[in-house]
């Protein structure tokens, strides 16, 4: 069972700034359009996400603005869970 949202959200902020040198300023704020996220990080995100939740990203049901946010990445992983 994944924690809840704001610790998912925690320690994608942390993963952001370790693994992919990125400060998030909230968990709102807007990875794609602000530029803080290219399509190189959201496939090392990808590979990340799954290796610290064991969830699995399907690629064939994955919309971009679902990666928009440190939010809607943890609803993401909560959904990849049930």
């Amino acid at each position: 069972m994944l924690p809840n949202d704001d610790v998912i959200c925690k320690t994608l902020t942390e993963l952001f700034s370790s693994k992919l040198n990125l400060d998030v300023p909230s968990y709102d704020t807007e990875l794609l359009e602000s530029g803080l996220l290219d399509s190189m990080m959201l496939v090392e995100l990808f590979i990340l996400i799954e290796k610290e939740f064991g969830v699995t990203i399907s690629i064939e049901t994955l919309e971009i603005d679902q990666f928009g946010s440190l939010a809607s990445i943890a609803r993401v992983i909560q959904k990849s869970n049930s």
